[in-house]
């Protein structure tokens, strides 16, 4: 009890003692709350593009590509593969009696950045009357579905924010044909929004893609309409698609972008953090420097060298995690929602918000206090080993 006694009072001392060194310890702060804003902003970035782009996949609908393709835009599937699909088992049928069955394309576009002005890739989708249906939570805001066999498009409601000229009503041109948005719709922030779609006939047609689609996207009829849908397709030698969930399908896409930022946003982090330890270095040592005779007079009273240590430990990790807190705020309130574009996986836009989770911030926090406690420990030490002359070296 003693010894807890002597370590609340040594925190206490130097805790009410940090406005006597009010800008070194401003500065530490400050170094850590850089650190932890850089990191998380590249979190929250990783963070809302996984969201964005995992969001979009079902467990009931499965997409069919060419084999060994990784991504939609270097599939290709032939009409006579489609209507073969068509006929397989583990589809389910609308009222109609119809499979929920969609061939797609999936095509490369230019569009205009509205706050650069700079050229980018858009993905164009070519869908049928199935191809809507088939995704969840598509909800027309403005304008109305594109007629078949019409120079029609309808886009989704994040790409019309992030790139211009595919506003309700204007023109567009698109490989030399000029296109009509007639309609904007939402799909629950997902990659859809994305997206700008079309009849699929259409697309063929003007792009010179007759008879070819580069995937099928299918309405499963339960939970073994994958695993039945995947041996019909193995057992016929003219199809050997591969067949994977759509919640599959995305999940692999969004891996591949979130950990490059991820990769990119880790390492420029620790190289700040280096240099938010050198001041958070400087800081306790200036601390345990000021307060010597404090130290060595405790210690000739009969203080132990362990609550020197905590103490000055603890003003370390305090500072630290103060930078955390403060990094965390900042990055809520100036990066938490931002609207931006990266390519994705299929070399074309993905307009995405960065997302602030709690896990997100708790690896900011770690890192501050990984910072404190570094940058903390050596002072600690050497204020645990301070001499009782110490106590007498001024008068």
């Amino acid at each position: 009890m003693r010894l807890l006694n002597q370590i609340a009072a040594v925190t206490s001392i130097n805790l009410k003692s940090l406005p006597q060194r009010f800008w070194l310890s401003l500065s530490t702060i400050a170094a850590v709350a850089l650190v932890v804003t850089v990191l998380l902003s590249f979190l929250a970035m990783a963070s809302g593009f996984q969201k964005t782009i995992r969001g979009a996949g079902a467990e009931d609908v499965a997409i069919l590509l060419r084999a060994a393709s990784q991504a939609e835009l270097n599939s290709g599937v032939s009409k006579d593969q489609l209507r073969l699909i068509e006929e397989g088992p583990g589809i389910a049928r609308g009222a109609d009696g119809q499979p929920l069955v969609s061939g797609e394309l999936y095509l490369v576009v230019d569009g205009t950045k509205r706050s650069t002005g700079t050229k980018a890739n858009l993905p164009l989708r070519g869908i049928g009357l199935q191809g809507a249906a088939l995704r969840r939570g598509i909800t027309l805001v403005e304008g109305r579905m594109f007629e078949p066999g019409s120079n029609e498009l309808v886009v989704g409601r994040n790409l019309t924010r992030e790139f211009a000229g595919f506003d309700l009503g204007t023109k567009v041109r698109l490989r030399n044909t000029e296109w009509t948005v007639v309609g904007i719709f939402e799909a629950g922030g997902s990659v859809f929004e994305s997206e700008v779609w079309a009849d699929i006939g259409s697309v063929q047609s003007f792009f010179n893609r007759q008879n070819f689609y580069q995937t099928i996207r299918v309405r499963l009829d339960g939970p073994d309409g994958l695993a039945k849908l995947t041996a019909y397709s193995d057992q016929d030698p003219r199809l050997k698609l591969d067949v994977k969930t759509e919640q599959a399908y995305f999940a692999e896409q969004s891996t591949q972008t979130s950990d490059l930022i991820q990769k990119l946003g880790w390492p420029l982090a620790i190289a700040m953090a280096f240099g938010a330890l050198a001041g958070a270095l400087n800081t306790m040592y200036s601390s345990v420097a000021a307060r010597t005779r404090e130290i060595a007079t405790l210690r000739a009273i009969g203080f132990s060298g362990l609550p020197a240590f905590v103490g000055t430990l603890v003003e370390s990790l305090v500072l630290a995690g103060i930078g955390g807190i403060i990094g965390g705020l900042v990055t809520w309130v100036f990066f938490d929602g931002l609207t931006t574009s990266t390519l994705g996986a299929s070399f074309t836009q993905v307009v995405f918000s960065f997302t602030l989770t709690p896990e997100v911030a708790f690896k900011g926090v770690l890192l501050a206090l990984a910072v404190g406690l570094v940058g903390g420990l050596f002072p600690a030490i050497r204020a645990a080993r301070m001499p009782v002359v110490a106590a007498f070296g001024e008068h």
